[in-house]
């Protein structure tokens, strides 16, 4: 791990954010009629993730906010990934772009996992 100064430097956050660019993309082709259904909810929740870590990383002086957060971004990838099972199904994404995607939010996943279950390495104690 090299040196982590802002929320922006963390991996899991340049992840999360470049899959949610992704998303935008491809939601920008999916049909009108899930404008404000499919569309708003895949967008909403993908970044979301890059919200919660960012309120996370802010939150860091008391270790369990900083958990509470990494949570509710885990929370938010869960669902990422439960929408992208929704956009394969109504074929608005093809098998390789599902796939790729569902990949990057195991991964995503993983970190965050990784991020609570060593939550002292990632915040500080303001009374010391």
């Amino acid at each position: 791990m090299g040196y982590v100064r802002f929320h922006k430097d963390l991996i899991v956050y340049q992840k999360s954010f470049n899959a949610a660019m992704e998303i935008y993309y491809l939601s920008r082709k999916f049909p009108k009629e899930e404008t404000y259904s499919l569309t708003d909810q895949i967008r909403r929740s993908s970044r979301s993730v890059c919200a919660n870590l960012t309120e996370a990383w802010r939150k860091r002086r008391y270790e369990k906010l900083f958990v509470n957060k990494l949570t509710d971004s885990d929370g938010e990838a869960g669902e990422t990934q439960n929408w992208l099972d929704f956009a394969f199904a109504c074929e608005y994404i093809d098998e390789q772009t599902y796939a790729k995607l569902y990949k990057e939010y195991d991964e995503i996943l993983a970190i965050l996992v990784s991020m609570v279950n060593d939550s002292k390495k990632w915040t500080f104690n303001p009374k010391l």
